[in-house]
């Protein structure tokens, strides 16, 4: 529920009685993934998604029903071609939904609101709910966050919230989304088993964006549609300005180089050196290269390409370093204006991100929504 965190955080506010639907499993090709959330009010207002529109009309009565009655209830929704008019999935996976209500005096209720807030300031936070085990647990909720201590609506389950929180501590330090099973003495097997979806929200991962040119404000704006906190960096300030860059979250004059060695990066960073320009590119590119971020692209023609990477050479770069740059940047998309250009440089970075290949989805015989922990990022442990 942490993707429609401020919707939600104004219903709280509101002291408005609503029902949330989370994906909490997925089988097979669907458009959500777990963590991904429908809420409906009192009054019938829907916001978010858990399946595209395939299923969002059942869920919509679960969720009435669920505001109504105080009952919590997990729901399964499969393939539905055998019949033209059952409820399901047309994609041919499976998807769990846990329809939780929240409801004024609901002790889950502050649970969630300072889940939520937390999501909206962009704070390490991780939202874990009981998806299965005892009936008096379901959907109740745990929070972890990295300068807080754990809150929830476990306390009649010590054993179980101190081994939860453990767990989903652990999975907020990595920045992961999982699945996590305690037994009924908090060890991760025995007595009676319950589970939790753990939901982790990381803040913003950083795109630098380095070149104040005319491709670098179409970088920008797609750049933070594609939810990055976005930063410019140019060492002229009569082109690194806000109004050229409205969209940017930050603009720093500066040498590239020396904004790089002294801001932070991680390993969900994306660094887009747009500059072409050797007396810039290169101590950029020789610093970045020995960073553990996502993804280093730089643009420039074949020739620029070529001449760049024998300046980095003599400049004492090795091959497995110059191996990890992305140039000339980007996806060969045929792209000329600004804005294609930046499309294809997006799709390089959502591609590595996700661990797609890149090539057209008709003919090809890859699964069309990427296993996360299968991608780049799964395996250095980010969030989404």
């Amino acid at each position: 529920m942490l993707d429609i965190a401020t919707e939600l955080h104004g219903w709280t506010e509101q002291d408005r009685d609503f029902a949330v639907a989370t994906v909490v499993a997925v089988s097979g090709s669907a458009p959500r993934r777990p963590g991904a959330a429908l809420a409906v009010d009192a009054g019938g207002t829907v916001i978010g998604s858990v399946s595209g529109g395939c299923v969002e009309g059942a869920v919509y009565d679960l969720c009435r029903q669920a505001i109504e009655d105080g009952h919590p209830v997990r729901e399964r929704f499969g393939y539905s071609d055998d019949d033209a008019f059952a409820v399901g999935l047309t994609c041919g996976g499976v998807i769990d939904i846990l329809v939780t209500p929240v409801r004024r005096g609901d002790p889950a209720r502050p649970v969630l609101a300072a889940a939520l807030a937390a999501a909206i300031r962009g704070e390490a936070a991780a939202l874990a709910l009981v998806t299965e085990g005892p009936a008096e647990l379901l959907g109740l909720p745990l929070l972890v966050r990295a300068d807080a201590p754990a809150t929830s609506a476990l306390a009649a389950q010590p054993a179980v919230e101190r081994a939860a929180a453990s767990q989903a501590t652990a999975l907020l330090d990595a920045g992961r989304t999982a699945h996590i099973t305690v037994g009924g003495d908090g060890s991760p097997g025995c007595g009676p088993r319950t589970g939790l979806l753990v939901v982790a929200n990381m803040p913003a991962p950083r795109m630098i964006v380095f070149g104040a040119i005319d491709f670098a404000s179409a970088l920008v704006r797609i750049g933070r549609f594609l939810g990055y906190h976005v930063t410019l960096c140019d060492a002229r300030p009569v082109f690194a300005t806000a109004a050229r860059f409205p969209d940017a979250d930050e603009i720093v004059v500066d040498w590239p180089h020396r904004y790089l060695e002294r801001t932070e990066t991680d390993a969900r960073t994306v660094l887009c050196v747009l500059t072409h320009d050797a007396k810039f590119d290169i101590p950029l590119l020789r610093l970045a290269l020995t960073l553990p971020v996502a993804y280093v692209g730089a643009m420039g023609s074949r020739r620029t390409h070529l001449d760049r990477n024998a300046r980095l050479r003599e400049a004492g770069v090795p091959e497995t370093a110059l191996a990890r740059l992305r140039s000339p940047i980007g996806l060969d998309l045929g792209a000329h204006s600004p804005e294609e250009t930046a499309l294809s440089i997006a799709a390089e970075i959502v591609a590595l991100r996700r661990g797609g290949t890149g090539v057209p989805l008709r003919g090809a015989h890859t699964p069309i929504h990427h296993d996360e922990a299968d991608g780049p990022e799964g395996r250095v442990g980010s969030a989404a």
